[in-house]
């Protein structure tokens, strides 16, 4: 059947997702899986073409195709990487719902949180990630309409880096943050996928454009088995 492929991809990525075919270890070759599933070469390299895609295996010439790790998705504390281009490491498995889109004032609670000016008109932006079926990270970002005017939900459904760089031109330049391990919130509960999990990880992040600017603050609230945070250090 012309769909046979299919059934070949999701067998495999199941087997990957549940622990059966462990990351790191190389998958059968086109020949043994032909035997094993009993059909053309063609079929099986339809089902590998579409397990790269979607993020399941990377290809290593002469060797074969090598099982990654989809269990945890690396993410860089140095950089300033969006979700956007995390996500496309992994093909279709990662998707995004915009939950709050909505203009609001600076007032005194926020001015604690953010370095904005009190009154200052800002873009507030809930996001839910979500990943293989699963919610498992909370964005909450504040984002200065004066210096990202035009915003709107499509954008920050797809990339608001992407529109910062691309349509308005400016240079996304550093961030400051800061990682904590913190209780869940009603808020986590609400969006997040949590159950049997009693702690969510908190990356609160200043960034700022080239000029200096904070343009946004931004809570990311992770469920822990989800994401491993990565840095290359090096002694001076």
């Amino acid at each position: 059947m012309n769909n046979k492929f299919i059934r070949i991809y999701e067998d495999i990525a199941a087997d990957i997702r549940t622990g059966e075919i462990e990351a790191g270890t190389l998958l059968p070759s086109e020949l043994d899986l032909t035997e094993q599933y009993q059909t053309s070469r063609e079929t099986i390299r339809k089902a590998l073409k579409m397990l790269y895609e979607e993020g399941y295996i990377q290809k290593i010439q002469g060797k074969g195709s090598i099982v990654l790790d989809i269990r945890k998705i690396d993410f860089p504390i140095s950089g300033l990487v969006s979700f956007k281009e995390l996500a496309q490491k992994m093909g279709h498995r990662a998707k995004t719902y915009v939950n709050v889109f909505e203009e609001r004032e600076v007032d005194q609670n926020l001015f604690k949180q953010i370095n904005f000016a009190l009154n200052e008109k800002v873009w507030e932006i809930v996001r839910v990630r979500n990943v293989d079926g699963e919610h498992v990270i909370l964005d909450k970002d504040y984002i200065s309409q004066k210096l990202v005017p035009g915003l709107n939900k499509e954008i920050c459904n797809n990339s608001i880096y992407e529109y910062i760089e691309g349509e308005l031109g400016l240079a996304i330049s550093f961030a400051k943050k800061e990682i904590l391990v913190e209780e869940p919130t009603e808020e986590d509960r609400k969006w997040l996928d949590l159950e049997g999990f009693h702690n969510v990880v908190v990356v609160r992040s200043q960034v700022y454009l080239e000029d200096a600017s904070p343009f946004q603050y931004t809570e990311s609230r992770h469920r822990p088995d989800k994401f491993k945070f990565v840095d290359f250090a090096r002694r001076r």
